[in-house]
Protein backbone atom coordinates (compact mmCIF):
# COMPACT_ATOMS: atom_id res chain seq x y z
CA UNK A 1 0.00 0.00 0.00
CA UNK A 2 2.61 2.34 0.66
CA UNK A 3 4.38 1.29 -3.32
CA UNK A 4 3.70 4.98 -4.16
CA UNK A 5 5.46 6.67 -1.78
CA UNK A 6 8.32 4.49 -1.55
CA UNK A 7 10.22 3.68 -4.66
CA UNK A 8 12.37 0.65 -4.56
CA UNK A 9 13.89 1.34 -8.76
CA UNK A 10 17.19 2.28 -8.68
CA UNK A 11 18.40 5.67 -8.94
CA UNK A 12 18.91 7.25 -12.59
CA UNK A 13 22.60 7.75 -13.19
CA UNK A 14 21.95 11.92 -14.07
CA UNK A 15 24.59 11.22 -16.60
CA UNK A 16 22.55 8.55 -18.32
CA UNK A 17 21.25 8.42 -22.14
CA UNK A 18 17.42 9.81 -21.87
CA UNK A 19 16.61 9.58 -25.17
CA UNK A 20 16.22 7.17 -27.72
CA UNK A 21 15.82 8.64 -31.03
CA UNK A 22 14.13 5.69 -34.00
CA UNK A 23 16.52 7.12 -35.74
CA UNK A 24 19.65 4.90 -34.06
CA UNK A 25 17.35 2.00 -32.78
CA UNK A 26 17.15 -0.03 -35.57
CA UNK A 27 19.39 -1.46 -38.11
CA UNK A 28 19.80 -0.02 -41.26
CA UNK A 29 18.14 -3.20 -43.58
CA UNK A 30 15.63 -2.89 -40.51
CA UNK A 31 14.37 0.93 -41.26
CA UNK A 32 12.09 0.11 -43.62
CA UNK A 33 8.62 -0.96 -41.32
CA UNK A 34 5.43 -1.95 -43.24
CA UNK A 35 2.60 -0.70 -41.76
CA UNK A 36 -0.08 -2.66 -40.52
CA UNK A 37 -3.75 -1.40 -39.98
CA UNK A 38 -3.70 -0.78 -36.52
CA UNK A 39 -0.59 1.91 -37.13
CA UNK A 40 -3.17 4.33 -38.20
CA UNK A 41 -5.67 3.70 -36.28
CA UNK A 42 -6.68 6.45 -33.84
CA UNK A 43 -5.02 5.91 -30.50
CA UNK A 44 -6.91 8.88 -28.72
CA UNK A 45 -5.03 8.26 -25.53
CA UNK A 46 -5.33 9.80 -22.11
CA UNK A 47 -2.79 12.12 -20.15
CA UNK A 48 -0.77 14.48 -22.14
CA UNK A 49 -1.17 13.06 -26.14
CA UNK A 50 -1.17 15.38 -29.26
CA UNK A 51 -2.43 13.12 -31.88
CA UNK A 52 -2.52 14.35 -35.62
CA UNK A 53 -3.80 12.96 -39.09
CA UNK A 54 -2.84 15.37 -42.16
CA UNK A 55 -3.44 15.35 -45.37
CA UNK A 56 -1.41 17.08 -48.26
CA UNK A 57 -2.17 17.82 -51.95
CA UNK A 58 -0.37 19.94 -54.43
CA UNK A 59 -2.47 20.63 -57.05
CA UNK A 60 -0.99 21.48 -60.78
CA UNK A 61 -0.60 24.96 -60.86
CA UNK A 62 0.79 24.73 -57.10
CA UNK A 63 -1.69 25.32 -55.34
CA UNK A 64 -1.22 23.70 -51.68
CA UNK A 65 -4.43 21.89 -49.92
CA UNK A 66 -4.39 20.55 -46.40
CA UNK A 67 -7.10 19.21 -44.32
CA UNK A 68 -6.02 18.27 -40.84
CA UNK A 69 -7.67 16.69 -37.31
CA UNK A 70 -5.88 17.20 -34.52
CA UNK A 71 -7.02 15.67 -31.28
CA UNK A 72 -5.63 17.26 -27.73
CA UNK A 73 -5.63 15.35 -24.49
CA UNK A 74 -4.56 17.33 -21.61
CA UNK A 75 -4.61 15.13 -18.14
CA UNK A 76 -8.45 14.45 -17.20
CA UNK A 77 -10.00 16.99 -18.89
CA UNK A 78 -12.05 16.22 -22.15
CA UNK A 79 -9.84 16.17 -25.18
CA UNK A 80 -10.64 18.97 -27.85
CA UNK A 81 -10.89 18.05 -31.39
CA UNK A 82 -9.94 20.24 -34.45
CA UNK A 83 -10.87 20.60 -37.85
CA UNK A 84 -8.31 22.29 -39.57
CA UNK A 85 -8.32 22.97 -43.44
CA UNK A 86 -6.09 25.36 -45.65
CA UNK A 87 -5.81 26.12 -49.20
CA UNK A 88 -2.99 28.62 -50.61
CA UNK A 89 -2.94 29.26 -54.20
CA UNK A 90 0.46 31.06 -54.76
CA UNK A 91 -0.24 32.66 -58.14
CA UNK A 92 -3.11 34.94 -56.38
CA UNK A 93 -1.73 35.00 -52.71
CA UNK A 94 -5.15 33.64 -52.06
CA UNK A 95 -5.82 31.67 -48.38
CA UNK A 96 -8.75 29.96 -47.20
CA UNK A 97 -8.40 28.73 -44.00
CA UNK A 98 -10.61 27.39 -41.42
CA UNK A 99 -10.15 25.76 -38.02
CA UNK A 100 -12.98 24.39 -36.08
CA UNK A 101 -13.20 22.67 -32.49
CA UNK A 102 -15.50 19.63 -33.41
CA UNK A 103 -18.54 18.51 -31.59
CA UNK A 104 -19.53 14.42 -30.73
CA UNK A 105 -16.01 13.13 -32.50
CA UNK A 106 -16.19 9.48 -32.61
CA UNK A 107 -13.89 6.84 -33.62
CA UNK A 108 -14.83 4.36 -34.80
CA UNK A 109 -17.79 4.91 -36.50
CA UNK A 110 -20.65 1.72 -36.39
CA UNK A 111 -19.75 -1.13 -38.45
CA UNK A 112 -15.65 0.57 -39.38
CA UNK A 113 -12.73 0.53 -37.33
CA UNK A 114 -10.70 3.24 -35.63
CA UNK A 115 -9.02 4.54 -39.23
CA UNK A 116 -12.13 5.93 -39.68
CA UNK A 117 -13.63 9.00 -37.08
CA UNK A 118 -16.50 11.00 -37.85
CA UNK A 119 -18.33 14.29 -35.75
CA UNK A 120 -21.58 16.52 -36.60
CA UNK A 121 -18.59 18.44 -38.92
CA UNK A 122 -17.40 16.04 -40.72
CA UNK A 123 -16.43 12.60 -42.02
CA UNK A 124 -13.31 10.70 -42.65
CA UNK A 125 -13.94 7.09 -43.61
CA UNK A 126 -11.04 4.34 -44.47
CA UNK A 127 -11.54 2.16 -47.46
CA UNK A 128 -9.64 -1.48 -48.45
CA UNK A 129 -9.53 -2.82 -51.34
CA UNK A 130 -6.75 -5.40 -51.93
CA UNK A 131 -5.70 -6.25 -55.27
CA UNK A 132 -6.14 -2.95 -56.54
CA UNK A 133 -4.38 -0.13 -57.81
CA UNK A 134 -4.98 1.54 -55.22
CA UNK A 135 -5.31 -0.95 -52.33
CA UNK A 136 -6.43 1.72 -49.35
CA UNK A 137 -8.02 4.93 -49.27
CA UNK A 138 -9.47 7.70 -47.16
CA UNK A 139 -12.59 9.61 -48.38
CA UNK A 140 -13.50 13.28 -46.19
CA UNK A 141 -16.73 14.80 -46.35
CA UNK A 142 -16.90 18.37 -44.42
CA UNK A 143 -18.77 20.95 -43.65
CA UNK A 144 -16.52 23.47 -41.16
CA UNK A 145 -19.15 26.66 -42.17
CA UNK A 146 -21.87 28.03 -43.79
CA UNK A 147 -19.53 28.65 -46.87
CA UNK A 148 -17.08 25.93 -46.76
CA UNK A 149 -17.71 22.27 -47.98
CA UNK A 150 -15.56 19.67 -48.87
CA UNK A 151 -15.75 16.38 -50.30
CA UNK A 152 -12.56 14.74 -51.24
CA UNK A 153 -11.12 11.29 -51.96
CA UNK A 154 -7.85 10.25 -50.58
CA UNK A 155 -6.27 7.25 -52.68
CA UNK A 156 -2.56 5.25 -52.11
CA UNK A 157 -0.97 3.67 -55.23
CA UNK A 158 -0.06 -0.23 -54.43
CA UNK A 159 3.23 0.69 -55.21
CA UNK A 160 3.70 3.15 -52.79
CA UNK A 161 3.36 1.23 -49.85
CA UNK A 162 2.42 3.21 -45.87
CA UNK A 163 6.06 2.87 -44.16
CA UNK A 164 7.26 3.86 -40.34
CA UNK A 165 10.95 3.67 -39.70
CA UNK A 166 11.40 0.34 -37.86
CA UNK A 167 9.81 -3.37 -37.94
CA UNK A 168 7.42 -4.07 -35.50
CA UNK A 169 5.71 -2.72 -32.49
CA UNK A 170 8.46 -0.39 -31.74
CA UNK A 171 8.24 0.67 -35.33
CA UNK A 172 8.32 4.78 -35.65
CA UNK A 173 8.67 5.98 -31.90
CA UNK A 174 11.55 7.66 -30.49
CA UNK A 175 11.23 7.52 -26.53
CA UNK A 176 11.77 10.39 -24.16
CA UNK A 177 13.17 9.26 -20.57
CA UNK A 178 16.13 6.37 -19.18
CA UNK A 179 13.05 3.60 -19.41
CA UNK A 180 11.82 3.17 -23.20
CA UNK A 181 9.70 0.51 -21.38
CA UNK A 182 7.95 3.38 -19.18
CA UNK A 183 8.66 6.55 -21.44
CA UNK A 184 8.47 9.92 -19.78
CA UNK A 185 6.83 10.43 -23.37
CA UNK A 186 7.55 9.87 -26.92
CA UNK A 187 6.99 10.78 -31.01
CA UNK A 188 5.61 8.53 -33.29
CA UNK A 189 5.18 9.05 -37.39
CA UNK A 190 3.65 7.05 -40.02
CA UNK A 191 3.45 7.58 -43.68
CA UNK A 192 1.60 7.40 -46.51
CA UNK A 193 4.51 8.92 -48.92
CA UNK A 194 2.53 9.23 -51.75
CA UNK A 195 -1.06 9.62 -52.35
CA UNK A 196 -3.47 10.71 -55.04
CA UNK A 197 -6.31 13.28 -53.93
CA UNK A 198 -9.48 13.93 -56.19
CA UNK A 199 -12.50 16.04 -55.09
CA UNK A 200 -14.02 19.10 -55.19
CA UNK A 201 -13.80 21.95 -52.34
CA UNK A 202 -16.39 24.86 -52.30
CA UNK A 203 -15.58 28.29 -50.60
CA UNK A 204 -18.33 31.02 -50.88
CA UNK A 205 -20.36 28.66 -53.31
CA UNK A 206 -17.50 28.57 -56.02
CA UNK A 207 -16.31 25.21 -56.42
CA UNK A 208 -12.32 24.07 -56.94
CA UNK A 209 -11.77 21.23 -58.68
CA UNK A 210 -8.48 19.17 -56.70
CA UNK A 211 -6.47 16.57 -58.60
CA UNK A 212 -3.00 16.02 -57.07
CA UNK A 213 -0.47 14.18 -55.45
CA UNK A 214 0.57 14.41 -52.44
CA UNK A 215 0.93 12.36 -48.81
CA UNK A 216 -0.60 11.50 -45.46
CA UNK A 217 0.59 11.69 -42.01
CA UNK A 218 -0.23 9.90 -38.95
CA UNK A 219 2.14 11.73 -35.81
CA UNK A 220 1.70 11.53 -31.84
CA UNK A 221 3.89 13.78 -29.40
CA UNK A 222 2.93 11.70 -26.24
CA UNK A 223 4.45 14.87 -23.76
CA UNK A 224 3.64 18.14 -23.62
CA UNK A 225 4.95 19.71 -27.17
CA UNK A 226 7.13 22.34 -25.46
CA UNK A 227 9.22 19.74 -23.59
CA UNK A 228 9.35 17.20 -26.83
CA UNK A 229 11.28 19.69 -29.58
CA UNK A 230 12.94 22.94 -29.41
CA UNK A 231 13.06 22.82 -33.54
CA UNK A 232 10.76 20.82 -36.29
CA UNK A 233 11.61 20.36 -40.04
CA UNK A 234 9.01 19.32 -42.55
CA UNK A 235 9.70 18.80 -46.56
CA UNK A 236 7.43 16.97 -49.05
CA UNK A 237 8.05 17.42 -52.56
CA UNK A 238 5.96 15.80 -55.35
CA UNK A 239 5.87 15.23 -58.99
CA UNK A 240 3.57 13.62 -61.59
CA UNK A 241 6.64 12.90 -63.52
CA UNK A 242 8.44 9.41 -64.13
CA UNK A 243 4.65 7.71 -63.02
CA UNK A 244 4.98 9.91 -59.68
CA UNK A 245 7.97 10.74 -57.57
CA UNK A 246 7.72 11.95 -53.82
CA UNK A 247 10.36 12.75 -51.69
CA UNK A 248 8.72 13.56 -48.15
CA UNK A 249 11.03 14.37 -44.52
CA UNK A 250 10.45 15.27 -41.05
CA UNK A 251 12.65 16.16 -38.79
CA UNK A 252 13.00 17.31 -35.05
CA UNK A 253 15.09 18.57 -32.56
CA UNK A 254 15.18 17.73 -28.65
CA UNK A 255 14.93 20.70 -25.88
CA UNK A 256 18.39 20.17 -24.25
CA UNK A 257 16.65 18.38 -21.25
CA UNK A 258 16.93 15.07 -23.49
CA UNK A 259 20.14 13.57 -24.77
CA UNK A 260 22.28 10.61 -24.37
CA UNK A 261 24.11 12.18 -21.35
CA UNK A 262 21.17 13.10 -19.82
CA UNK A 263 19.58 16.40 -19.11
CA UNK A 264 22.36 19.15 -20.58
CA UNK A 265 23.11 17.08 -23.73
CA UNK A 266 20.25 17.75 -25.64
CA UNK A 267 19.61 19.39 -28.81
CA UNK A 268 19.89 15.96 -30.64
CA UNK A 269 17.73 16.08 -34.48
CA UNK A 270 15.98 13.16 -35.17
CA UNK A 271 15.24 12.73 -38.74
CA UNK A 272 13.20 10.70 -40.96
CA UNK A 273 12.06 10.30 -44.86
CA UNK A 274 11.49 8.26 -47.71
CA UNK A 275 11.16 8.35 -51.72
CA UNK A 276 8.97 7.34 -54.26
CA UNK A 277 10.41 7.02 -57.54
CA UNK A 278 8.04 5.65 -60.54
CA UNK A 279 5.23 5.19 -58.35
CA UNK A 280 7.04 2.88 -56.10
CA UNK A 281 8.84 3.92 -52.47
CA UNK A 282 12.16 2.81 -53.10
CA UNK A 283 14.08 4.30 -50.00
CA UNK A 284 13.50 4.63 -46.27
CA UNK A 285 15.96 6.43 -44.30
CA UNK A 286 16.75 7.68 -40.76
CA UNK A 287 20.01 9.43 -39.38
CA UNK A 288 20.62 11.15 -35.88
CA UNK A 289 22.74 14.32 -35.49
CA UNK A 290 24.40 14.13 -32.06
CA UNK A 291 25.54 17.50 -30.81
CA UNK A 292 28.80 16.28 -30.49
CA UNK A 293 29.49 14.54 -33.42
CA UNK A 294 30.22 15.46 -36.98
CA UNK A 295 28.16 14.12 -39.64
CA UNK A 296 29.91 12.19 -42.24
CA UNK A 297 29.66 13.93 -45.63
CA UNK A 298 29.17 10.46 -47.47
CA UNK A 299 27.16 7.23 -45.47
CA UNK A 300 25.07 4.42 -46.64
CA UNK A 301 22.02 6.33 -44.91
CA UNK A 302 21.39 10.06 -45.02
CA UNK A 303 18.28 12.16 -44.31
CA UNK A 304 19.64 15.24 -43.55
CA UNK A 305 17.87 19.44 -43.25
CA UNK A 306 20.09 22.14 -43.24
CA UNK A 307 19.37 25.68 -43.35
CA UNK A 308 21.80 26.59 -45.81
CA UNK A 309 21.22 30.68 -45.70
CA UNK A 310 19.51 32.25 -42.61
CA UNK A 311 18.46 35.69 -42.37
CA UNK A 312 16.83 37.56 -38.81
CA UNK A 313 13.29 38.22 -38.70
CA UNK A 314 12.13 40.72 -36.56
CA UNK A 315 8.98 39.94 -36.25
CA UNK A 316 9.03 36.57 -34.57
CA UNK A 317 12.24 37.14 -33.75
CA UNK A 318 14.01 33.81 -35.04
CA UNK A 319 16.66 33.40 -37.89
CA UNK A 320 14.48 32.18 -40.39
CA UNK A 321 15.74 29.55 -43.47
CA UNK A 322 16.40 31.64 -46.50
CA UNK A 323 17.32 28.19 -48.32
CA UNK A 324 17.17 24.90 -47.25
CA UNK A 325 18.29 21.61 -48.35
CA UNK A 326 16.88 18.43 -48.12
CA UNK A 327 18.84 14.79 -48.61
CA UNK A 328 18.18 11.56 -48.27
CA UNK A 329 20.23 7.92 -49.18
CA UNK A 330 19.70 4.57 -48.64
CA UNK A 331 19.86 1.11 -50.32
CA UNK A 332 16.83 0.44 -52.91
CA UNK A 333 13.90 -1.35 -51.36
CA UNK A 334 13.05 -2.94 -54.51
CA UNK A 335 14.84 -6.60 -55.13
CA UNK A 336 14.57 -5.68 -59.10
CA UNK A 337 16.26 -2.52 -58.51
CA UNK A 338 19.03 -3.36 -56.19
CA UNK A 339 21.63 -0.41 -55.58
CA UNK A 340 22.07 2.92 -53.79
CA UNK A 341 18.96 5.59 -54.32
CA UNK A 342 20.20 9.35 -53.60
CA UNK A 343 17.90 12.38 -53.47
CA UNK A 344 18.54 16.17 -53.16
CA UNK A 345 16.31 19.07 -52.69
CA UNK A 346 17.60 23.14 -52.49
CA UNK A 347 14.70 24.91 -51.98
CA UNK A 348 14.97 29.23 -51.82
CA UNK A 349 12.34 30.88 -49.47
CA UNK A 350 13.64 34.28 -49.70
CA UNK A 351 13.91 36.26 -47.03
CA UNK A 352 11.89 38.38 -44.40
CA UNK A 353 11.60 41.39 -46.77
CA UNK A 354 11.19 39.55 -49.71
CA UNK A 355 9.83 35.93 -49.27
CA UNK A 356 8.88 33.20 -51.99
CA UNK A 357 6.08 30.79 -51.79
CA UNK A 358 5.19 32.30 -47.93
CA UNK A 359 2.42 30.78 -47.26
CA UNK A 360 1.89 32.04 -43.49
CA UNK A 361 4.03 32.30 -40.13
CA UNK A 362 1.68 30.51 -37.70
CA UNK A 363 1.63 32.21 -34.52
CA UNK A 364 1.33 28.93 -32.46
CA UNK A 365 -0.12 30.28 -28.99
CA UNK A 366 -3.09 31.63 -31.64
CA UNK A 367 -4.07 28.44 -33.00
CA UNK A 368 -3.79 25.43 -30.10
CA UNK A 369 -6.79 25.59 -27.72
CA UNK A 370 -7.29 27.57 -24.66
CA UNK A 371 -6.84 24.50 -22.42
CA UNK A 372 -3.63 23.57 -24.24
CA UNK A 373 -2.25 26.67 -23.75
CA UNK A 374 -3.20 26.82 -20.10
CA UNK A 375 -0.69 23.98 -19.02
CA UNK A 376 2.20 24.42 -21.72
CA UNK A 377 4.69 26.60 -20.77
CA UNK A 378 6.94 28.48 -23.05
CA UNK A 379 10.09 30.37 -22.05
CA UNK A 380 9.43 34.25 -21.16
CA UNK A 381 9.35 36.36 -23.88
CA UNK A 382 9.85 33.59 -26.62
CA UNK A 383 7.01 32.80 -29.24
CA UNK A 384 6.39 29.77 -30.98
CA UNK A 385 6.14 29.80 -34.71
CA UNK A 386 5.43 27.73 -38.10
CA UNK A 387 6.76 29.37 -40.98
CA UNK A 388 4.77 27.39 -44.12
CA UNK A 389 6.13 27.74 -48.38
CA UNK A 390 5.03 26.19 -50.81
CA UNK A 391 7.66 26.55 -54.05
CA UNK A 392 8.46 25.24 -57.69
CA UNK A 393 11.52 23.02 -57.01
CA UNK A 394 14.22 20.47 -58.62
CA UNK A 395 14.40 16.89 -56.87
CA UNK A 396 17.56 15.79 -58.07
CA UNK A 397 17.81 11.82 -58.12
CA UNK A 398 20.75 9.24 -58.39
CA UNK A 399 19.91 5.63 -58.30
CA UNK A 400 20.03 2.22 -60.47
CA UNK A 401 19.00 2.40 -63.89
CA UNK A 402 16.95 -0.61 -63.97
CA UNK A 403 14.59 1.84 -61.46
CA UNK A 404 14.65 4.64 -63.53
CA UNK A 405 15.97 5.17 -67.26
CA UNK A 406 19.62 7.14 -67.01
CA UNK A 407 19.35 7.56 -63.16
CA UNK A 408 22.61 6.24 -62.62
CA UNK A 409 23.40 9.38 -64.13
CA UNK A 410 21.38 11.96 -62.23
CA UNK A 411 17.95 13.23 -63.48
CA UNK A 412 16.20 16.08 -62.59
CA UNK A 413 12.83 15.72 -61.31
CA UNK A 414 10.43 19.21 -61.59
CA UNK A 415 8.12 19.61 -59.15
CA UNK A 416 6.87 21.88 -55.66
CA UNK A 417 8.14 21.77 -52.16
CA UNK A 418 5.94 22.50 -49.48
CA UNK A 419 8.17 23.19 -46.48
CA UNK A 420 7.55 24.00 -42.80
CA UNK A 421 10.14 25.11 -40.37
CA UNK A 422 8.78 25.44 -36.76
CA UNK A 423 10.49 27.07 -33.57
CA UNK A 424 9.36 26.77 -30.46
CA UNK A 425 12.35 27.76 -28.23
CA UNK A 426 15.77 29.01 -28.36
Amino acid sequence: MFSSFFSSAPAVDPAAPNFLPVSSLFAPDELHGELEPKDTEWLCATGFVTETQIWYTILEDGTSVMCQVIHSSIGVWYPTIQFTFKVFNPNTGETTWRSVNVSNFVTPPPDLDKRSSQADEFTITHKDAPGTDFPESYTISANLSEDVEISLEVRRPVGAQGFKVGKGPDGGYSYFGPDAAQPEGYVVHRFWPLTTTSGTITVDGTPLAIDGPGMFVHAIQGMRPNLVASRWNFAHFQSTAHGGVSAIQMEFTTTDAYGRKGAGSGYVSVNVGGLVVGGKLAAVTAETKWPDEDEPEETDIVSRAQHLKTAHDEETGYAQPTELRFRWAAPSLLPDAPGQVEGTLTVDVGDPAQPKGLIEKVDVLAEIPTVVKAVVSYVAGTKPYIYQWINPAKLVLTGPDSLLPGLSKGVEVDGFSYNESTFISE
